[in-house]
């Protein structure tokens, strides 16, 4: 398996005029405890002002598994590793969701939505292209694991909300705020652009001893003809103690 790869200078880009929409797949390989969920991420075509676009059959029939309930008694220290298919959550919780995600060092100051899977298993995207999504049914962030946020990288007009994550560098700082007013700052730890058709599935959403963060959107080249781009850009971000 390959070590994510930090990224430390940023790269030019150019916005393209494409729609975009980012959807993911998730196939669980294994319901037994300690099994890995496999997980692709594609895209397809995003309108402007923000609506999902229709999306082809899955590549997959498996639905992604869910985190308990969030006031269930679950230890969430630092040495422990949840289960990859049940992914752990901070006791009373319940109810808590994500509302805002601030990256100051690329000027990312937007609003988060709860993101979940239509009957398909899809991961449906944030409806609005300046928005990030949050996969409701996995981590909270700062609970143990790694919890998951999406955005769109460009639209027909537009760069969208994570249209600049490439120019992230170790040590950045990443703050989510969420709806019981706690917020959760993450340090950029490295980066990694990967194929759609390689992804490193375990790298990105196994398990942790410790609460960190994805953020996801696509990269690479574009394919008309198929109306989706080749990657996945992955930034990987751990929780900053809140006594530093």
């Amino acid at each position: 398996m390959t070590d994510p790869t930090l990224l430390l200078r940023p790269r030019d880009r150019r916005h393209r005029r494409r729609r975009l929409l980012v959807t993911a797949v998730i196939a669980a390989s294994s319901l037994a405890v300690g099994g890995i969920a496999t997980v692709w991420v594609s895209t397809t075509r995003m309108a402007t002002d923000g609506a999902p676009a229709a999306v082809s059959a899955p590549l997959s029939t498996a639905t992604p598994p869910e985190a308990p309930p969030r006031n269930r008694d679950v230890s969430a220290s630092a040495g422990s590793i949840q289960d990859p298919v049940a992914p752990a959550a901070s006791a009373d919780r319940s109810g808590v969701s994500v509302q805002r995600v601030q990256i100051p060092a690329i000027g990312v100051d937007a609003a988060v939505e709860p993101i979940g899977r239509d009957h398909t298993g899809i991961l449906q995207p944030p409806t609005a292209w300046a928005d990030a999504g949050w996969y409701s049914a996995g981590v909270l962030p700062g609970a143990i694991g790694p919890a998951v946020l999406a955005g769109h990288l460009d639209t027909t007009e537009r760069a969208a909300v994570f249209a600049r994550l490439k120019e992230l560098t170790a040590g950045d700082t990443i703050i989510v705020s969420l709806s019981d007013g706690a917020q959760a700052t993450f340090a950029v730890d490295s980066a990694l652009d990967t194929s759609k058709v390689a992804f490193p599935t375990d790298e990105v959403y196994g398990p942790t001893p410790d609460a960190q963060l994805r953020l996801i959107t696509c990269n690479g080249p574009y394919d008309d003809a198929a109306q989706s781009y080749a990657n996945n850009f992955v930034v990987f971000a751990s929780l900053v103690p809140s006594d530093r």
